[in-house]
């Protein structure tokens, strides 16, 4: 069967059961729903009381998304601030390094002008 023929098969069957639905319902009696004030009043608190739910969890939510972002910059500035110091620690070390070597170097001439004193002493 072709999809123009299944189209149109299911449109008449459609049809046909919106038919039979709209026969059954004229035959019945209509329903009437009886709302009591009361009930409407309640339904309306309730619908109020979602509707201010709702407000406060969105001021809620945008809080919590605007703290998040602060805390946020405060990290990658933070990271920051040790990666600048993490490169003057390295920078330090390398120094203090350099100095030690250098003292070394003085210790060993200093040692050196010694000997030479004590042998022109003797």
């Amino acid at each position: 069967m072709s999809e123009t023929s299944w189209e149109s098969d299911a449109a008449v069957q459609t049809a046909s059961q919106t038919a039979e639905i709209d026969q059954q319902h004229s035959s019945e009696e209509p329903v009437t729903l009886a709302v009591s004030a009361d009930d409407f009043a309640a339904l309306e608190e309730r619908i109020h009381r979602a509707v201010e739910l709702v407000k406060r969890e969105r001021q809620a939510r945008a809080e919590t998304e605007t703290r998040s972002a602060e805390l946020e910059a405060r990290v990658t500035q933070a990271e920051a601030q040790v990666q600048a110091q993490s490169s003057s620690i390295e920078q330090l070390h390398n120094d203090l390094h350099a100095l030690r070597a250098e003292r070394d170097q003085v210790r060993q001439r200093v040692e050196r002008l010694l000997k030479q004193l004590d042998a022109l002493e003797l």
